[in-house]
């Protein structure tokens, strides 16, 4: 586990000891596993609703996709998609709202509605995005990302993947930090398959412990992606075991939160694994 074992979010506390799934919510027609099925308000609320009685800790909305090859979104597309939702979920659940986002204007709005924790894939990196997160006063989870969305799986290439991803959130926390962010309020994630072969995804899933020197809670996000797909050989829609080893082993490794689609199975994957690793016996 991370040095930090508690973390303040939206007038809430985790305790790290123990794991917290983060479940998936795209509002986007073009996300790679779930595009398209929750573009309604009334759809995405209901399917937030069984995440949460699922167990999940939070519910990460988001309105652009990030998959290999996807096309950036306006911003007022993206505000159409998240933040009716965010006000919606608001005053009907009681598990933390994380707004999926990089773009200033959303993170404002999705605070004014009522999220928690701003998720970000670009790490703040984003025009503007810095002081709009500075702004919410609300955490923040930095993520690394090689390159864009529409061209980060084009021959990806690092000396050292560890090393470089580690360097990189090190250096964003420090920003974040001499810009007001508390260090306590920084979450960071490696950014599996954003920029990364399957090797290298492989490489930073099995030293996940050598992030515990940034000293902040480690989120993960494997859930069916293509490196379980490659793994497998297998579609999108028969990943579910997969996703399982991997949220089990990231665990494992130190990570506190861990973002999937199949929230019920993960949850009960975690509570057997954090009561054989937090056994006293």
């Amino acid at each position: 586990m991370t040095a930090t074992q508690i973390f303040a979010c939206g007038g809430q506390t985790l305790d790290l000891n123990q794991p917290h799934v983060m479940g998936v919510l795209n509002v986007t027609p073009d996300s790679f596993s779930d595009g398209g099925h929750f573009v309604s308000t009334e759809k995405a609320v209901a399917h937030a609703l069984q995440m949460e009685d699922a167990g999940a800790a939070f519910i990460d909305v988001g309105g652009e996709s990030t998959r290999p090859g996807a096309e950036p979104v306006t911003v007022e597309h993206e505000l159409e998609r998240t933040i009716p939702v965010i006000q919606a979920l608001a005053d009907r659940v009681d598990c933390l709202i994380s707004i999926d986002t990089s773009t200033p204007e959303v993170m404002l709005a999705a605070a004014n509605a009522g999220a928690h924790l701003i998720n970000d894939v670009r790490a703040l990196r984003r025009k503007g995005a810095m002081d709009a997160a500075v702004h919410t006063a609300l955490p923040v989870c930095l993520m690394h990302m090689q390159g864009e969305p529409g061209t980060m799986q084009d021959r990806p290439q690092y000396d050292n993947v560890v090393d470089e991803v580690c360097a990189f959130l090190e250096a964003r926390i420090e920003d974040c930090v001499a810009a007001g962010i508390a260090q306590n309020q920084i979450m960071i994630d490696p950014g599996f398959g954003f920029g990364k072969t399957l090797e290298q995804n492989i490489s930073l899933l099995h030293h996940l412990d050598a992030f515990h020197r940034l000293n902040c809670p480690l989120l993960v996000g494997m859930s069916r992606k293509s490196m379980i797909g490659a793994i497998l050989d297998k579609p999108v829609d028969q990943r579910l075991y997969g996703s399982l080893a991997v949220a089990v082993m990231a665990y494992q490794y130190g990570a506190s939160i861990i973002r999937v689609h199949d929230v019920s199975e993960t949850v009960d994957a975690l509570k057997v694994a954090a009561a054989v690793v937090n056994s006293r016996i």
